[in-house]
């Protein structure tokens, strides 16, 4: 790594101080306690002290600043999808405001142009310039040429063209963090250097009330982890240890000498992804980085993240030049260069995404770490983010994909982050293919039907670590290799075909679905009346249901938003038993123990969801299927339950509900059981035709059912009347969270709105297929995004769910959606397809299916009489 001067910026725009009063006396108390003195850091503390919150205290395990902020590149791009383009606007925002307080932080608005190579990648850079445009960023398609006249330096003679991005910008992450600094102090922000954390203390409440460091104990209120790369390691630190899967990879970039390029005018920003690499004006000269395809963790061997990580850092100059070969073919003018070499590594997590938020394991424990190799990007936006979320005591903003609740236990072992952020780096370059998986740190959680699954040729892919049968490659031969993902497409899948076959089972004969990830928590009290009225509180529906019977209901936030979205199950007067969507697990129970009754500590939540294995049993020929094999009457009504012995498998809970708007059973089994239950299934099934169907089979007949998802259609700033969920909330019960907001908006009406759209005008064969995220146009208004898409085998179309807004700024009602002068358009990549919209279930979609029920139960296979008279 190349050494800077000391207090001098690599940037050349910052100023820097000697923060002389940091090693003052370590205060008794303070309100905040902030570790880490980072750019993010200090945006937080920034946020917090701008909305009046005094007595914060930051601490530095080493010197301020020590860590890598002040290594980083200083990109900050908007070409990014909805929700991370917020934050990052928000620190846009930020670091404008400390430039109008006379800060020069070096931001310069220089734009930026990401080059394509091949088709797909144009595709990608089209599909991604589709959705943002509309959302309020000016960006636009490039030709080869026109780059090059942009960008002189550039060799285009490869390229398909790119989208040219002129708001984007850089700045100085050194003068950024010490203007944040200066404001703070001057805010009342005490700093203390070589300060390390060695305990977070808390109560018996899991709630923060003190840190012990090497100087002393600080009593505190609020404890917020912005440690970057030691961000786990502190985590564990803690008096019930915190899981923060964040970890460190190498980051390799170089600066040229003596190119002395012109500084009048600020060249572009280039991201070359399919070289893995990025370029930027750097004063006089050209900053050159890359996110390798596949990185490599930093300090292996090490145990932990070394305080002195400089020292520590692997120079391989051979394995640089292999980079910066690849570079020269892009910026020919590096031929003669010899360049400065850094290598900074920086926290990476398991998905790519920022950790954000209150931990679910410790109350007032906040996290804001995990910048994927670019923290100035998003510090701005996380700071200001977490401040309020600490002050609100929730987000303000749609935050979920980047809430630390995300996560579980194996997602913080240290062997599967170390191979898995090596993936992680290079990922954010990678062609983002609809439904891509990682190939690093698999088969962490399996279902115990995971190995006869895969020998049935199935191919997988997670959801919260846990391994799912997404289809069956029936083409592959049993002995011979075993089939891999292939989406490598943004058209008709190579999977189709396997989709299709699935598909026609459940809806001709029996389709059997592993779907053993769903989240399951049993809800529990010796008082009756205690957990009945707990869950009347926290759930939207009326949960006061007869044994054996079960309901849909959401869980709300005080502004009528989904918590969660669940079936509740009463297994006896005193014992519930909840299902919910697979990412759910951690979020939800911390939920829901969060809102238990300070009252009474009779109520007790286990989370179950390892305990069971569900096999979802779909078709119309099912009842028989199930009659036969438990040799008992299971024909009850949807949403009741029984148990009943399947096999030698005794006590199995049988529920009358898909998940897929089908006919069928849901079959909550022992693990231990589970085994023999499938064997049974599929060894009677032939006689019924039973097939092994995946995940995306059921996601797909779910979204032409129109059953909106927690966590795409459904979040905590969506409410069941936006959703079309109405029928989901009781609204005759004395009270429930969320009730008055969800009264309110009844009265006043909603802004927005979930529909169904059907592509009219698309040929399946030939165009690029919705996956999501694609605008959605009325009378050529903007008026709202897609959130799921797949195929409709009913239909024989495209079928799209999104919400829908009044471009007016109106309420949304069912006859501005269904006017019949409005013309629906979705836009894939640029190009617009006529689109039918619907509020309901089309009424041609239920005729066929009565019809299809009908035609297809008929059936029925004369060697049941035999079994039947074996059994006797």
């Amino acid at each position: 790594m190349f050494k800077l001067p000391k207090n001098v910026s690599r940037y050349g725009a910052s100023y820097c101080r000697s923060f002389s009063d940091n090693y003052g006396i370590l205060p008794d108390s303070a309100r905040v306690v902030i570790a880490g003195s980072g750019v993010v850091a200090n945006s937080v503390a920034y946020h917090l002290t701008k909305n009046g919150w005094k007595d914060i205290l930051i601490l530095e395990q080493n010197t301020l600043q020590s860590g890598t902020s002040q290594y980083c590149t200083g990109l900050i791009g908007l070409f990014k999808p909805e929700g991370m383009r917020r934050v990052i606007l928000e620190s846009v925002r930020t670091y404008i405001e400390l430039e109008q307080q006379g800060y020069d932080v070096g931001l310069r608005q220089c734009g930026s142009i990401a080059v394509a190579q091949t088709q797909d990648r144009m595709i990608a850079l089209k599909r991604r310039m589709s959705y943002n445009k509309p959302n309020g960023l000016n960006c636009e398609f490039v030709t080869p040429e026109q780059i090059k006249e942009i960008h002189p330096y550039l060799n285009v003679d490869d390229l398909r063209g790119g989208i040219y991005v002129p708001e984007d910008s850089v700045a100085d992450p050194t003068a950024l963090s010490n203007a944040l600094i200066d404001i703070a102090k001057k805010s009342g922000v005490k700093y203390r250097e070589q300060c390390q954390v060695q305990l977070v203390q808390i109560d018996s409440r899991d709630k923060i009330v003190g840190v012990e460091t090497n100087s002393g104990i600080v009593k505190c209120e609020y404890f917020v982890n912005c440690a970057g790369m030691w961000s786990r390691d502190l985590g564990l630190k803690c008096k019930k240890p915190v899981r923060i899967p964040a970890y460190a990879a190498e980051h390799y970039y170089a600066i040229t000498s003596g190119m002395e390029l012109p500084i009048d005018k600020t060249l572009p920003c280039i991201r070359d992804y399919d070289s893995a690499s990025y370029n930027r004006q750097f004063n006089r000269e050209l900053l050159i980085g890359w996110f390798e395809p596949e990185a490599r963790s930093a300090f292996i061997g090490k145990g932990k993240v070394p305080q002195n990580w400089m020292k520590n850092i692997r120079e391989d100059l051979p394995h640089f030049d292999r980079h910066w070969d690849i570079a020269i073919q892009r910026l020919p003018s590096l031929q003669n260069q010899s360049p400065y070499v850094s290598n900074t590594p920086d926290s990476f997590t398991p998905d790519g995404r920022w950790i954000l938020g209150e931990s679910p394991e410790v109350e007032n424990y906040y996290v804001a770490v995990g910048t994927n190799g670019n923290s100035i990007q998003g510090a701005g936006g996380i700071g200001k983010a977490v401040a309020e979320w600490m002050i609100e005591g929730r987000p303000t903003q749609e935050l979920s994909p980047f809430s630390i609740q995300r996560f579980i236990d194996v997602h913080n072992n240290r062997q599967f982050l170390e191979q898995r952020v090596k993936e992680v780096v290079g990922y954010h370059y990678s062609v983002p293919y609809p439904n891509k998986e990682y190939k690093y740190g698999r088969k962490l959680r399996c279902s115990p039907l995971y190995s006869v699954l895969e020998q049935r040729r199935a191919v997988f892919g997670t959801v919260m670590a846990y391994e799912r049968a997404l289809y069956f490659d029936t083409t592959h031969k049993r002995g011979g290799p075993l089939p891999k993902l292939t989406f490598s497409s943004f058209f008709k899948p190579k999977f189709f075909e396997f989709l299709q076959n699935e598909y026609h089972a459940c809806r001709d004969t029996v389709g059997v679905i592993d779907i053993s990830s769903f989240s399951k928590i049993k809800i529990k009290s010796s008082n009756t009346e205690d957990v009945v009225s707990y869950l009347q509180r926290v759930c939207c529906n009326d949960v006061d249901i007869p044994i054996g019977t079960c309901i849909k209901t959401g869980m709300l936030n005080r502004n009528g938003g989904y918590e969660n979205e669940c079936i509740i199950i009463r297994l006896t007067d005193n014992s519930f038993f909840m299902v919910s969507p697979s990412s759910q697990q951690t979020r939800i129970y911390e939920w829901m123990e969060n809102h238990l009754p300070s009252t009474s500590s009779s109520i007790k939540l286990s989370d179950q969801t390892s305990m069971y294995t569900v096999i979802n049993v779909i078709g119309p020929k099912s009842l028989m299927l199930m009659s036969e094999l438990s040799n008992s009457d299971v024909d009850i009504p949807p949403f009741r339950y029984k148990k009943v012995n399947v096999g030698y498998a005794s006590d199995v809970m049988l529920m009358s509900y898909t998940h897929t708007g089908e006919p069928g059973y849901c079959l909550y089994v022992p693990s231990e059981y589970a085994l023999h239950l499938y064997e049974e299934i599929m060894k009677l099934g032939i006689d019924y035709g039973a097939k092994d169907c995946g995940t995306m089979t059921q996601k797909f007949m779910r979204i032409e059912r129109f059953i909106p998802l927690m966590g795409d259609e459904l979040n905590s700033f969506v409410t069941p009347l936006e959703a079309g969920l109405e029928n989901h909330v009781n609204f005759d019960k004395v009270n429930f969270i969320g009730k008055a907001a969800l009264m309110k908006q009844k009265q006043d009406g909603i802004r927005k709105r979930l529909v169904m759209l059907l592509l009219e005008d698309h040929n399946i064969d030939e165009n690029l297929w919705a996956w999501g995220r694609e605008p959605i146009y009325r009378n050529d208004e903007f008026v709202g995004t897609v959130t799921s898409a797949g195929y409709g085998f009913t239909s024989d179309k495209i079928v799209c769910l999104g919400f829908i807004r009044n471009s007016s700024g109106g309420n949304v009602s069912d006859n501005y959606i269904m006017d019949e002068n409005a013309k629906y358009h979705v836009d894939i990549a640029g190009r617009l397809f006529t689109a039918t919209p619907y509020t309901t279930v089309p009424l041609f979609f239920e005729q066929q299916e009565k019809e299809h029920r009908t035609a297809s139960s008929s059936y029925r296979p004369s060697i049941i009489f035999n079994v039947k008279k074996q059994r006797q």
